[in-house]
């Protein structure tokens, strides 16, 4: 209801430009219309109620007009402020992932990863220029006892490859479409097998 397996968006905002887009996050639908709201109005009552008990227990607001839980009203205060806190961080994380490559020819890559809280703060980016991007393939790994096709990027002058999608780590056919995407709109062209040093079978 609140996450989906890996799907992908390509937009192209330009003809030069293709942003292709991972994410977890349900499509638009009635259902999750109502989720969406029901929980924004959970979230903005236990927030609110917090608030109210904390301005209380500080003789900052008067305890006769609020209702304060027992257990709120009765808890030390050097319990109450990091169970306050953890709630706090619970209500403001995402409950989906988004990662993102766009691909800008003749200027560079850029790889981002949105996590953690609604307003983004866990928010990772890396550009890389174009004159250092030395090719772009898909690679296979282990993950526990299963193998993970991840697409990755060689940079000049790196010992290591920037893996795109590193949370998400789509399956196959979504990095082959990347993959073709990226390679022609950097103008590398497409070779038969989408694969780097690692191929996939």
């Amino acid at each position: 209801m609140f996450t989906t397996p890996p799907t992908l968006h390509i937009r192209s905002p330009s003809p030069t430009t293709t942003e292709f887009t991972v994410t977890t996050r349900p499509p638009p639908s009635l259902t999750r219309t109502i989720t969406t709201v029901l929980s924004t109005i959970l979230r903005l009552s236990i927030f609110s109620l917090l608030t109210l008990t904390l301005l209380s227990r500080h003789a900052l607001l008067p305890p006769k007009y609020i209702y304060t839980p027992a257990v709120l009203a009765s808890a030390p205060l050097h319990w109450f402020y990091p169970i306050a806190l953890l709630t706090v961080w619970a209500l403001l994380q995402r409950s989906y992932t988004e990662e993102s490559l766009v691909v800008i020819r003749s200027i560079g890559v850029q790889t981002a990863t949105t996590a953690g809280t609604w307003w983004g703060q866990a928010r990772k980016t890396r550009f890389i220029p174009v004159e250092r991007a030395r090719d772009v393939w898909i690679n296979e790994g282990f993950w526990g006892f299963t193998v993970r096709f991840y697409l990755c990027v060689a940079v000049e002058g790196e010992g290591e490859v920037v893996v795109v999608f590193p949370t998400l780590l789509p399956n196959r056919k979504i990095c082959e479409r990347v993959w073709r995407g990226a390679r022609g709109c950097l103008g590398m062209g497409v070779p038969a097998v989408p694969a780097g040093k690692g191929k996939g079978k």
